[in-house]
């Protein structure tokens, strides 16, 4: 019997792995756009599960189930039993008998791991305090559409060291490139937290001009993630010198995209001359979300196909 996939961290799937599902993104997509039925999924169930809300995670996985040809069940914590107190193990055992394929959209890595552990079907990481793989899997299909293969290359990172970071840092070492990160004082990455092996693929600048210098990619994320709502008005103050503006993009290399993961807020994290303006790739990168889950999905459930 075949082990059950899941996809907790980018790092659950190897660089060979990560390549077939960007090759099924490009095959995938290009049906999507010539209106031509891809329907692999056909009678299968995902269930997703969010305790943080979301637009384009639930509209990305729902949509991009539909797609497939299967159905997607939308399932709050507040209206479930999970929100009062049902074990997670014992939600697992259940919703895994019950549908072919589970996303799960949480705070604590640990409480995905903990489902996954008792799930007999798919586990997908929609987002949690530590990582966002599904958002970097879209970020790099994006990068490779827009300028060819990440290796080698230079990705800018300005802001807080959040699970978004944390990501692109594990992405670094399977891809084999580079992350320049710049963070105020107090919110440096935790090469532990992020899971990281070492710091051969990173490296980090108290200036964030620094760290853009030469980019091939600039990327960053709100200053304030959901769970730290208590501190935004301590962090507007500690970040005001690290929004990303034209002056910041213009020490990148002349030819450098501007990614953000959305929503994004101008004037803040980045000004709107850049979000809005020739570097930007945000509404590819957010489509994107769409066409690599629908690949990430058709890997997990049927393994390689050829067609």
């Amino acid at each position: 019997m075949v082990a059950t996939r899941h996809f907790l961290q980018i790092k659950d799937l190897a660089r060979d792995e990560l390549d077939y599902v960007f090759e099924r993104t490009r095959i995938i997509k290009a049906r999507f756009k010539a209106y031509q039925r891809h329907w692999p999924l056909q009678d299968r169930t995902l269930v997703m599960i969010f305790e943080k809300a979301s637009t384009r995670t639930r509209l990305s996985f729902e949509a991009g189930m539909h797609q497939l040809g299967g159905s997607a069940i939308y399932l709050n914590t507040r209206d479930s039993q999970l929100g009062r107190g049902e074990p997670v193990e014992d939600a697992a055992e259940v919703i895994s008998r019950m549908s072919d394929i589970v996303m799960i959209r949480t705070y604590e890595q640990a409480i995905i791991e903990r489902f996954a552990s008792h799930s007999r079907v798919p586990v997908i990481n929609g987002l949690t305090n530590e990582y966002h793989p599904c958002q970097i899997l879209a970020d790099i299909f994006t990068f490779i559409e827009h300028r060819g293969a990440i290796q080698g290359r230079t990705v800018a990172w300005v802001g807080d060291s959040n699970n978004v970071c944390n990501t692109w840092l594990q992405a670094a070492e399977i891809f084999g490139f580079r992350v320049h990160v710049s963070t105020p004082p107090g919110y440096e990455v935790e090469p532990e937290r992020a899971g990281l092996h070492g710091r051969e693929h990173f490296s980090e600048f108290a200036d964030p001009m620094d760290a853009v210098r030469g980019a091939d990619l600039v990327t960053t994320d709100v200053w304030t993630s959901m769970g730290f709502e208590a501190e935004n008005e301590e962090r507007l103050r500690d970040f005001a010198d690290w929004q990303v503006d034209a002056e910041m993009m213009r020490a990148a290399k002349a030819d450098a995209l501007f990614m953000h993961c959305l929503p994004a807020h101008r004037g803040e994290e980045v000004a709107a001359e850049v979000i809005d303006g020739p570097h930007s790739v945000v509404w590819d990168e957010a489509e994107n979300r769409l066409h690599t889950q629908k690949a990430l999905m058709e890997f997990l459930l049927l393994g390689r196909v050829n067609d």
